[in-house]
């Protein structure tokens, strides 16, 4: 068997039985390198020599930490949050409660939308909206699977589809691979052609919120959000204060392209403002830290596991296989080549990441096969995208758990990853496939 599946099904079985995801992807990448014909010290020296890509992004994620906690202690959240309970607690009435439900659901998936094309801030929003309202989503029973597939949709769908922000960096990476692979586009058409795929994502969206997770799920309540005995009253002050300081984070994130400049930039304003006290600075970074530390520890090993399953040299095989099995037949090679970006992004946990990998085999064995270039486009951005939702590795699916799992009563792996998986994946793989047949 390849050892690029056998690392990721080791993975993904370790992950599913609830072995901690670092570990998971530590043994998954032991067992693809050794399978890959590298010795033992040839694959811990290439997981090692991965875990440094993977630094920047863990620094990242704690001061972006560090700058939630920050902004949670200025009573920000607390305002947003108190306005939400004037319309809950209403006597119970249930179309407030609906109404409640609708808007806290809407409101999510509206900044993970703009998170990615709007205002590029990724999965920032994340620890500075969810924490503050998880009594909130406890009072109303609402599933957190349910938030978790709101959250992954918005972080993947809109960038899958819409040229801006970190879509338009996903679409340079389709159109520049695609090139140096033989078969220039134009970046026009690369909407057009993820089109009917993110409609099935879509699909998905709706069957998660209004089947599949819509009944009351019950968490405990004395346990909600972090830091809120540190939280205090909101002044106008604070308010403006809080605005400049998103702001700056913006800003700087936006001229360095650093998300660990930007949250130092969000996190200097509110102390040299007067909105946090500099006392406080080392008690604000370590809470932050904490909080995203999960989230850092994984993505260094993930970069890692991607460093060995890239050592092994044994994804081009598997590619290649493909063409071998279905001869001539562009259904069955079309789904096969889904189904492998869909094994290669979840054991990386990044389609910006596989782009690269796939692209170079991808493109002349679709041109080999006949496919039109708007049928290859789509099959090059969904076999990329697919795996991004579901992917124990994937910031997408670390996210959202992130912030749902500040109280523990939020499964990595069966609370997000499990749910992604089953209504993003799964629709992906039907409607790319129905767009590159349609386009073929």
């Amino acid at each position: 068997m390849n050892a690029v599946v056998i690392a990721v099904i080791i993975m993904l079985v370790l992950s599913l039985l609830r072995v901690n995801v670092v570990f998971a992807l530590l043994i998954g990448a032991l067992a693809g390198g050794l399978a890959g014909n590298l010795s033992f010290a040839e694959t811990i020296t290439a997981y090692t020599d991965g875990l440094g890509a993977g630094a920047t992004i863990a620094l990242s994620y704690a001061m972006l930490g560090g700058f939630a906690v920050a902004i949670s202690r200025t009573g920000i959240p607390e305002l947003l949050v108190s306005g939400v309970l004037k319309l809950v607690n209403k006597e119970g009435e249930a179309t407030r409660e609906n109404l409640a439900k609708a808007l806290i659901i809407f409101a999510l998936l509206v900044m993970a939308i703009f998170s990615q094309n709007l205002i590029p801030i990724h999965i920032a929003f994340i620890p500075l909206l969810v924490p503050p309202i998880l009594h909130i989503l406890n009072e109303l029973r609402i599933d957190r699977r349910l938030i978790a597939s709101v959250l992954t949709f918005g972080l993947t769908a809109p960038y899958i589809l819409l040229p801006y922000g970190f879509g338009l960096i996903f679409h340079e990476i389709v159109a520049t691979q695609m090139e140096l692979a033989g078969l220039p586009i134009d970046m026009a058409d690369i909407p057009k052609a993820m089109a009917i795929p993110v409609a099935g994502m879509a699909l998905g969206l709706i069957i998660a919120v209004f089947i599949a997770y819509r009944k009351p799920r019950d968490y405990q309540t004395e346990l909600t959000t972090i830091e809120e005995t540190r939280t205090k009253k909101a002044s106008k002050k604070d308010i403006i204060v809080t605005i400049l300081a998103l702001i700056a984070a913006l800003y700087g994130q936006i001229q360095t392209e650093s998300m660990i400049i930007g949250a130092l930039a969000g996190i200097l304003v509110l102390y040299i403002f007067g909105a946090m006290k500099w006392r406080d600075a080392d008690d604000v970074l370590t809470a932050g830290m904490r909080m995203m530390a999960f989230i850092g520890f994984v993505m260094i090993s993930a970069n890692g596991f991607a460093s060995v399953i890239q050592a092994t040299g044994a994804i081009e095989p598997l590619v290649a296989s493909s063409s071998d099995l279905f001869n001539g037949n562009k259904g069955a090679a079309a789904l096969a080549m889904l189904i492998i970006g869909l094994v290669v992004t979840m054991g990386i946990g990044s389609s910006f990441a596989t782009i690269p990998i796939i692209a170079a085999i991808f493109v002349p064995l679709s041109m080999e096969f006949g496919f039109s270039t708007l049928a290859i486009i789509a099959l090059i951005g969904t076999a990329g995208a697919l795996g991004d939702a579901g992917s124990p590795a994937s910031d997408s699916t670390l996210g959202p758990t992130a912030g749902l799992n500040v109280d523990g009563q939020h499964n990595h792996i069966w609370d997000t990853c499990v749910p992604t998986f089953i209504h993003y994946n799964i629709p992906l793989v039907v409607f790319g496939w129905i767009a590159i047949m349609l386009l073929a």
